[in-house]
């Protein structure tokens, strides 16, 4: 049986072809354009040379384009496989390590040190009511009774301790800022 046209050839393998490969791909658009590509490929060598069997040829021709897909899938979904491995490495390295955080170890023996020099730098009624709020977690009216002291010079006095820290420990203000409440 002689085919005179590619419409002819598409109308008279189209439907079966599509189903073959279907069967296999399970993605119609994918289907469509590996049947419709084949129709093309078949046509191209049936105008070149003699064709003797044409759908076995267009069999096999379907067969390698529809392997080469799935292959191709496989590939991609080894890769996509492996990112979500990574993926769920790091997320599980992440969540190990933030469980794993404590924070008596943010305040490192190197911070307390650097604090530790520090308040002992200030004046000693700087550093009584630094520690007094901080520490001890008296409010600033109840320093202020405690020491005989006026509000607003118990807030100036932590301020100020409260700003030569933050210069002292720029390095660590983050973990400062979350352990000093600021």
């Amino acid at each position: 049986m002689a085919i005179t046209s590619f419409s002819e050839l598409y109308t008279q393998h189209y439907k079966s072809s599509f189903l073959f490969v279907k069967s296999y791909v399970r993605d119609d658009m994918a289907s469509e354009d590996i049947v419709s590509e084949s129709l093309i490929n078949l046509w191209q060598t049936i105008k070149r040379e003699n064709v003797e069997h044409p759908h076995g040829l267009l069999l096999k021709i379907l067969k390698n384009n529809a392997l080469n897909y799935l292959k191709h899938q496989d590939v991609k979904q080894t890769a996509m496989d492996s990112i979500s491995s990574k993926m769920r490495r790091d997320l599980d390295y992440r969540i190990t390590t933030l469980e794993a955080c404590d924070p008596e170890e943010i305040f490192s023996a190197e911070i307390n040190e650097i604090v530790e020099k520090t308040l002992a730098s200030l004046p000693e009624q700087t550093r009584r009511v630094f520690e007094m709020s901080r520490y001890e977690h008296l409010s600033v009216k109840e320093i202020a009774c405690k020491l005989s002291m006026n509000p607003k010079s118990v807030e100036y006095h932590i301020t100020k301790s409260l700003k030569v820290l933050r210069i002292a420990l720029k390095e660590y203000l983050p973990s400062f800022c979350l352990l000093f409440g600021l």
